[in-house]
């Protein structure tokens, strides 16, 4: 086989290997059902989440505010009971930091920092994001993110697939992809639809959970106000938003207020923070 011809074959069977990934990658989302493409198996994403948690929480301080802390685990719990995902081992950790923000790795990993606290004035406010972060891990939006970069490079992903290995900076790229603090580098955006999806998922959770869903067009309310000030909102600056997501909770509500009538328990609007 001459060089053009063997580049040809090799071109020819990355081409075939990437079909063949990608058909066995098709998935769909919880609720909404959207088609995606995941070509990062669930248990290695489920093993890098535990990892990168456990790096982060090493790298962090965990809050000494007890009753905050309780209050965060809480209500963690009831979304986690709502989740479906028997199998994740749920954790919840209250971080004392003043950054906006939050996020859920892989597996149940649930972290919330101080600093958006006052932002959620209350047990349903911290439901909004905390069931928004979990819907993003529930629906697997860091792995789609993965494989969809991984797809732009169909023969490096290829060969890392048939040697069985996987490169070094992949939990980082776990990371990035959840929104694990900006010290590990530029988070990588989630698209608008995966953030419709998360705000679907989100309140839909929350609702199942006994928590109050007119709580989420509030919440983001709170945060656009925040963000057009002089303070800028580190969670919603990670998390593309417009003018029509408002607007696109209020129409969720309808069935989301359905839900949260068929709780077991109707919790309203919770504690205060």
């Amino acid at each position: 086989m001459n060089a053009l011809s063997r580049r040809q074959f090799i071109k020819h069977a990355s081409y075939v290997g990437m079909g063949t990934l990608c058909c066995g990658g098709c998935k769909t989302a919880p609720v909404t059902k959207r088609p995606q493409l995941l070509l990062i198996p669930e248990g290695q994403e489920l093993s890098l989440g535990q990892s990168a948690f456990q790096e982060t929480l090493s790298k962090g301080q965990l809050s000494q505010n007890q009753r905050l802390a309780d209050l965060v685990g809480r209500v963690g719990k009831r979304i986690a009971s709502v989740a479906d995902r028997s199998d994740y081992q749920w954790e919840f950790k209250l971080l004392a930091d003043q950054t906006q923000n939050a996020f859920c790795l892989p597996g149940g990993k649930v972290a919330i920092y101080e600093g958006i606290l006052p932002i959620c004035e209350d047990e349903a406010g911290i439901a909004v994001v905390m069931a928004h972060e979990v819907a993003h891990a529930l629906a697997r939006h860091g792995g789609e993110r993965m494989s969809q970069n991984m797809a732009v490079d169909g023969a490096k992903m290829l060969a890392e697939k048939i040697a069985g290995t996987y490169a070094p900076s992949r939990k980082e790229l776990l990371m990035q992809a959840y929104g694990v603090g900006s010290k590990y580098g530029v988070l990588l955006p989630y698209s608008r639809k995966q953030e419709s999806e998360a705000d679907h998922i989100g309140i839909t959770l929350m609702a199942q959970a006994g928590y109050d869903p007119n709580a989420a067009p509030g919440f983001w309310k709170r945060f656009g106000d925040l963000k057009q000030g002089n303070q800028p909102a580190e969670f919603m600056s990670t998390h593309p938003s417009d003018a029509h997501r408002a607007e696109a909770l209020q129409e969720l509500l309808v069935d989301a207020n359905q839900l949260y009538q068929q709780a077991s328990m109707q919790l309203g609007y919770g504690e205060r923070v």
